[in-house]
Parts: structure tokens; sequence; C-alpha cells
């Protein structure tokens, strides 16, 4: 059950529910899913900073793009938990890291959302290029993001 204080936040359960906002409500519901972080990672410690730090990413890639037909990939699994919370596992959240409950990085066995199976690898630009590549190979529309940060490009596989 949601706290009464969260308007939009219980009322978005996919990329297509997040597409009826409006700008305004962009904001609230952003400011909205970062609380909801902080309250779950306040009782089930995870990777609160750098999820924190890319709640207005995740949000912006779920509106623009046509996920999951077009594909996110997330370098820095630790980054995913406003990607996970806005692609349906929001009630699942709250099992993050904990056995039997949902990974704290992006699985792809968890979710059509979760493109590839990383974690902190540097890997994501080769990946997105090679699912770009065999989309294009296929005959396949469809655009292919890779999200790289937070010390990944350390990797010598990012260049």
């Amino acid at each position: 059950m949601m706290h009464s204080e969260y308007k939009w936040l219980d009322r978005i359960d996919s990329p297509d529910d997040l597409k009826k906002l409006s700008d305004s409500d962009l904001r609230q519901y952003c400011d909205e899913l970062r609380q909801y972080i902080i309250e779950q990672c306040s009782s089930n410690p995870g990777h609160l900073a750098s999820s924190l730090g890319a709640v207005e990413l995740a949000v912006a890639l779920h509106y623009v793009f046509n996920t999951p037909d077009d594909k996110i990939v997330w370098d820095v699994g630790h980054q995913t938990y406003a990607h996970k919370i806005i692609t349906g596992r929001r009630e699942a959240f709250r099992t993050n890291r904990k056995l039997g409950g949902i990974s704290g990085f992006p699985r792809m066995s968890e979710s059509p959302y979760d493109a590839f199976g990383g974690g902190h690898a540097s890997v994501s630009i080769s990946a997105a290029f090679g699912m770009a590549k065999a989309a294009e190979l296929k005959g396949e529309q469809r655009q292919v993001v890779a999200v790289i940060g937070d010390g990944s490009m350390t990797g010598g596989l990012a260049f």
C-alpha cells in the first residue's frame, strides 16, 4: 500500500502510464520516486546515491523511448532502481536484494525491460552496439541506448 502523500507513484506501473503525465506531473513523479527509493533503502540498504542521481534520467529515457521495444542498456546496474520501479516492479522493489526478491541489478529473466544483465563492467556501449547491429541486420526498427557513467568509463572495454 502506498503512502497517501504520493499522487503519482502508485499510478505508474509502466512507461506507457508515465507518458500520460504532463511536464509538471513528471517533476512531481520524480520527487515521489526519489522519496520512495529513500524510504525503501532506509529499511533495506542498497545503492542509494547512484540510484537517486539517475531518477530523472530513467524517467526521461522511458518517456522518450518506446521501451521495451527500444532497448536501454544500463552499465551500472545499481543505478536502475527508478528504472525497475517505472517498469512495474514498484511493490517488488520492497524485496530488492533480499533472498527470493528482485535483483539489485538488471536481470533479463526478471523483466522484458531489462535488456541486458549487467552490473558494473564497462560493457554497455559494446552490448548496445551489438543489439543495434543485430536489429539492423534483422531489419528491425529500434533504438538502443547505452547508459554509462559512475566510474564505468575507466574500464578499457568502454573505449
